[in-house]
């Protein structure tokens, strides 16, 4: 549900323009909404598919998705709460304000002004267009209006609210809004997860309670809701149950265990489970589910490591050994190349030698993270040496995915450093990616999605840090060049300085302040070629990063559409889209409406939460090819969102995989993402 954001500025310009003591809205205001009905009533209401957080949602009309302050605006104006919904915080400023120093204020540039941004209602709970409106702009104000260093303030604000009703559900309902806020939330995901906490603290008998409504809610609708905004769900949630002894009724969610491998519950649930084992240990994650011991079969293997050459029987365990000695030997890295060239490779292959120094290392280094960084920092020449093409490189995070197979979190953070490092490449990654082992883990897990986000993250990273230095080294040649200048000058002016002497003209200035005037010129005008250099240099790396950026794109998205063009299905003969969930599909409970509320009825304003009162019949009904493909071009319309201004400059190259030969499902996703038009298709 969308709050249209310039009816936002309703209440709060009352407030000003019917200050206190009269707080009384005259008729004219009245005609001036009504003017504003009749040109919503018969403005054509259009729909960005982009930044819809729920997919099943697409089909839906903008008109009914719009939280209508129009119609509420005539229960707002008769209880006098239109004036009480504007946060005056700037009243409490008016007598320093009115007596400090005042100065004329610039002209604000229009390029500097913030896009208004749409407010987002999730629907989590059921609507009242009274309180709802009230309540969900006041505290939409309270997190936008606190900067991110002040959410205790935030915190407290949002639990004391002037409105005549309890608000606790619209308190998670705004703050999940937000999180879920697409392309990005307004601020951190920290920030949200902080509040969050310090509400449930503040609040202890309403807002937790409230919370978890929210996440059932969210959870019900898990199959619908966009790629980005689950991962952030599942990101928040861990991170949630952290900090409250992991304390969750697991036995409601014990279900996904009896549904399909890839059914989007089960892998909710599976994915929340390995996240908590990385911020706890696995007994203890274990422990915190005894009450739904079924769900241990989706808690992650214990994280040991799986080395190759534990027995004398395994091929290559002498080898390894005698590698294992002369790295604790700490033999230079050229002379573990020169042993492994003619020990390894000559006698066996190139891929028998990555595999042997490879597992090695990573079982020297598995012993923490400052061990695998010091590995790779003294002997990442080796397997740089080892790994000068794509295909090595492939071959090299293969060896890293399958030591590391029971630990997800070593395995991206092994390759990231080595991606760091310079040891492989953007692109292997997404060619391991896009390996047959991992293409069929697209729907199953979100391993393959970590490193491939990771390693675009990286790259994106990269570049923006790159403008920034080009963006500091400006300014410094700008300051250099004024310091040259100025240094110039003065030894200009002291050398034509004269004075008469017995009749004669001579040089005024003493020859040793005139040297050290000019040696003053001659450093400031090195110091300027010095920046400039820099600056060139710069300029050197940032077009070459942003080579390696179009290169990364032009792979991933070819990757995309070849695995999707072989598995998505055939368009009609009639061209109508195949369509990958029936309508029935969106819905898959059935609900008990005898059952209890899970919830307590809210007395104040006669509200029940029947959504998180439901008993459900589970199923999953969509089949697994189909929920491969939902995936898939999920994560297609959530990469292609997060980067669009990365994109957009390489449409035209772009343009021959976005061809007409391809499929419409994978070029609308593609197209959704970048905030095209569907009409060019």
């Amino acid at each position: 549900m969308l709050f249209p954001p310039r009816l936002t500025v309703v209440p709060l310009s009352l407030v000003e323009l019917f200050p206190p003591p009269s707080m009384q809205v005259p008729d004219e205001f009245d005609r001036v909404i009504v003017g504003i009905q009749s040109y919503l009533s018969i403005r054509k209401h259009s729909q960005d598919t982009s930044f819809i957080v729920f997919e099943a949602d697409e089909d839906k009309s903008a008109k009914e998705k719009r939280l209508n302050f129009l119609e509420a605006y005539p229960i707002l104006r008769a209880c006098d709460l239109l004036l009480i919904m504007a946060a005056q915080l700037h009243c409490h400023f008016w007598c320093p304000l009115l007596f400090a120093l005042h100065h004329p204020s610039a002209a604000i540039d229009p390029s500097n002004l913030s896009i208004l941004l749409v407010l987002l209602f999730l629907l989590a709970f059921p609507c009242s267009p009274l309180q709802d409106t009230t309540t969900f702009l006041l505290l939409h104000t309270g997190l936008t209006g606190y900067q991110t260093d002040s959410r205790k303030e935030c915190a407290s604000y949002m639990a004391s609210l002037p409105v005549p009703f309890r608000y606790e559900y619209l308190m998670a309902e705004t703050i999940f809004s937000q999180i879920m806020f697409l392309p990005q939330p307004p601020f951190k995901p920290i920030y949200y997860a902080l509040v969050i906490i310090d509400l449930c603290k503040a609040l202890p008998g309403a807002f937790p309670a409230v919370v978890a409504g929210a996440v059932r809610s969210l959870f019900n609708r898990i199959g619908d809701l966009d790629m980005e905004c689950r991962t952030r769900l599942i990101l928040w949630f861990s991170h949630h149950l952290s900090n409250f002894q992991y304390f969750w009724p697991w036995e409601e969610w014990a279900h996904v265990k009896d549904l399909p491998r890839w059914a989007p519950q089960r892998v909710f649930v599976q994915e929340v489970l390995e996240r908590e084992v990385r911020l706890s240990y696995w007994d203890k994650i274990k422990q915190s589910i005894e009450n739904a011991p079924e769900l241990e079969e989706l808690l992650p293997p214990k994280s040991v490591s799986n080395f190759r050459y534990n027995s004398e029987e395994d091929h290559g365990y002498t080898l390894s050994k005698e590698f294992r000695e002369m790295v604790r030997g700490r033999k230079t890295a050229r002379e573990i190349t020169s042993w492994v060239e003619e020990t390894i490779i000559q006698i066996h292959s190139s891929k028998f030698a990555i595999e042997v120094v490879i597992q090695t290392l990573l079982d020297i280094g598995s012993k923490s993270f400052t061990h695998l960084i010091t590995v790779l920092e003294r002997y990442g020449q080796v397997i740089a040496k080892l790994c000068t093409d794509q295909n090595m490189q492939v071959l090299l995070i293969d060896e890293v995915s399958s030591y590391w197979k029971n630990n997800t979190q070593m395995t991206a953070i092994a390759i990231d450093r080595m991606m760091g490092y310079r040891i492989i490449s953007n692109l292997a990654i997404v060619s391991w990616v896009f390996s047959l082992s991992n293409i069929e883990q697209f729907h199953v897990s979100d391993r393959p999605w970590e490193i491939l986000r990771n390693a675009i993250n990286k790259t994106y990273n990269r570049i923006a840090d790159l403008r920034k230095e080009i963006q500091t080294l400006k300014k410094s040649v700008l300051l250099a060049e004024d310091v040259a200048v100025k240094a110039l000058k003065e030894f200009e002016a002291a050398e034509t300085r004269l004075e008469v002497v017995d009749g004669q003209p001579v040089q005024a200035e003493k020859p040793g302040r005139l040297k050290r005037l000019k040696g003053y010129a001659e450093k400031a005008k090195d110091d300027e070629i010095a920046v400039r250099e820099a600056l060139e240099a710069k300029d050197a790396l940032l077009a070459r990063a942003l080579e390696e950026n179009k290169s990364l794109f032009v792979s991933l998205y070819k990757s995309f559409a070849n695995v999707l063009t072989e598995r998505l299905p055939p368009v009609s003969a009639d061209g109508a889209f195949p369509k990958l969930r029936d309508e029935e599909d969106i819905d898959s409970m059935a609900i008990d409406l005898e059952e209890p509320s899970t919830m307590e009825m809210d007395h104040d304003n006669g509200r029940k939460d029947d959504r998180n009162s439901e008993k459900v019949t589970h199923r999953y009904s969509i089949k697994e090819q189909d929920q491969w493909c939902l995936c898939t071009l999920g994560y297609v319309k959530a990469f292609s969102r997060q980067y669009a201004t990365e994109i957009w400059p390489h449409l035209e190259t772009l343009e021959a995989v976005f061809g007409r030969d391809i499929h419409p499902l994978f070029r609308k996703a593609v197209f959704a993402g970048l905030c095209r038009s569907t009409t060019e298709m």
